[in-house]
């Protein structure tokens, strides 16, 4: 993993604290993937100090990122063969973990 800056490392500060916490994904052992509930996103550090997503936060379906297609009138999570029911909890959820995590990495405003 790349060296943070003290400016990334506090923002990896905020994540924890707002309960993200990182895990592996293959094939994004190397990037930062951080997770809370059964939601997850990739991030990168971005040169200069600030930290952004490398793809669009995902729900985890066997512990990997899904992606969410219409299958007839619904929508589902597919991962693979796998795919999940795209409740309006579970779409709730990723759009809470999208909001929240936006809110994070955004930078401060500059005074």
């Amino acid at each position: 993993m790349v060296e943070l800056s003290p400016q990334q490392m506090q923002i990896i500060e905020r994540l924890f604290e707002a309960g993200f916490r990182q895990i592996a994904i293959p094939p994004y052992e190397s990037a930062l993937c951080m997770k809370k509930g059964d939601c997850a996103a990739v991030l990168a550090a971005v040169p200069g100090g600030g930290i952004k997503l490398l793809a669009p936060p995902a729900y985890l379906v066997e512990g990997n990122l899904s992606v969410k297609l219409k299958c007839g009138s619904a929508q589902v999570f597919v991962w693979k063969k796998k795919q999940v029911d795209a409740t309006p909890e579970k779409l709730k959820e990723l759009e809470s973990f999208r909001r929240e995590l936006a809110e994070i990495l955004e930078p401060p405003p500059k005074q």
